[in-house]
């Protein structure tokens, strides 16, 4: 859900207010800012419409960067983080407000993809959130949870190689489709519409068992107290960072080395190879981030916590923006430019968010989706709620 962690925990599940900035935990909202960002760098591949294997020169540079150093890694940590946000909204407000934020998510989700961009990931979030909603009912242990996802995470990475291992030969597929410079607005819309269904149910048939362990991993880390008390756990932290560094670095050079491989056994050893450097590289940054927190030694990344408070609008707004500039019925960019420019343009963007961000919350305690969702989730305003200036 893009989730939202806060520090207060009532004892009764009542709506919490909106968090003042100082009472916040801090390494959520950085996690959450670098994660957007890294995610727009990594999405614009599609948005785009380029093959990561076919770039020459500065583009294959840029595009060796992206895979080595963001892909895999910050939607493997959004996902954790999707998982710690409805552990605490459990905790905090109930299981029928959490069952019916993921309700409203899944609606959001379906809308953004029809409407805006066929790569959603809130809808698909929603769905598996609702999978694991009953039993989390039951509250288990931290160390449950963490096996349990472990567990999944694995089974679903045999299954993956198990694929790989028994790929033949062949041209490498393409997912990028072509856009013709006369589709408008509307042919995508019915053509997403006739196409949402089927994508949300392969996407949950294919990935629901890395997901759902993704979830898990969050939720164990959120219960075990890791996001709120960094500073209490830096053995773990430096743990994460060491793994991240020893295993997850190598994985990433190779996956860069194979997104240069046009064969379908490169497709297929792609997908494993991505997912387990994403979330061991991923697991270091989070690693990283943690004991430069737990030490207050934050330095500039402070600033990434404003676009961490406004993930679901920055979500969104990215989506506007790049469909906006690519797309036939926009500035018509699609298919003209390669990995670097694509990469500088996110970035670019990026920053801007950043920018925004910081000043949208010296008015605003939330981002503009968020207080939607808030608003829907708990009516209005809740017992206590406020505009708490930190």
């Amino acid at each position: 859900m893009l989730p939202d962690p806060e520090r207060a925990e009532p004892a009764a599940p009542v709506p919490p207010a909106a968090t003042a900035p100082a009472e916040r935990w801090p390494l959520p909202d950085l996690l959450r800012g670098l994660a957007i960002l890294g995610i727009l760098c990594v999405n614009m591949q599609d948005f785009a419409g380029y093959d990561e294997w076919l770039q020459r020169g500065p583009d294959h540079a840029a595009q060796v960067f992206i895979d080595t150093f963001l892909n895999g890694k910050f939607i493997s940590l959004f996902a954790m983080l999707f998982g710690a946000g409805m552990l605490i909204i459990l905790q905090r407000a109930g299981g029928w407000r959490l069952l019916r934020r993921l309700l409203l998510l899944l609606a959001l989700g379906s809308l953004h993809f029809v409407l805006v961009w066929h790569g959603d990931i809130i809808s698909l979030y929603a769905c598996l959130g609702l999978l694991l909603w009953l039993p989390l009912l039951t509250r288990p242990p931290a160390w449950v949870l963490a096996l349990s996802g472990t567990g999944l995470c694995l089974w679903w990475l045999a299954l993956r190689v198990s694929d790989a291992l028994a790929a033949g030969a062949g041209e490498r597929y393409s997912f990028v489709q072509p856009l013709p410079p006369d589709t408008a607005w509307s042919d995508l819309f019915r053509l997403r519409l006739g196409d949402f269904r089927g994508d949300l149910q392969g996407g949950i048939d294919y990935n629901f068992q890395w997901l759902l362990g993704l979830l898990l991993l969050g939720m164990a880390a959120q219960a075990a107290g890791v996001l709120a008390r960094p500073e209490r756990f830096r053995t773990l932290l430096r743990g994460l960072l060491a793994t991240g560094l020893l295993l997850g670095l190598p994985l990433s050079l190779t996956l860069a080395w194979i997104n240069t491989q046009a064969t379908e056994s490169a497709r297929l050893w792609e997908v494993p190879v991505r997912l387990s450097s994403g979330l061991l590289l991923g697991l270091g940054y989070a690693g990283a981030v943690g004991l430069l927190v737990a030490s207050g030694r934050v330095g500039g990344l402070r600033a990434f916590a404003a676009p961490g408070r406004l993930a679901l609008s920055n979500y969104l707004a990215q989506s506007l923006v790049m469909t906006t500039l690519f797309y036939p019925y926009g500035l018509g960019l699609y298919g003209h430019l390669g990995a670097l420019p694509c990469l500088l343009l996110a970035l670019a963007l990026g920053g801007l968010q950043l920018w925004l961000s910081a000043r949208w919350l010296r008015r605003f305690p939330q981002g503009p989706a968020e207080a939607l969702l808030r608003r829907l989730v708990y009516g209005r305003a809740g017992p206590g709620h406020r505009h708490r200036e930190g």
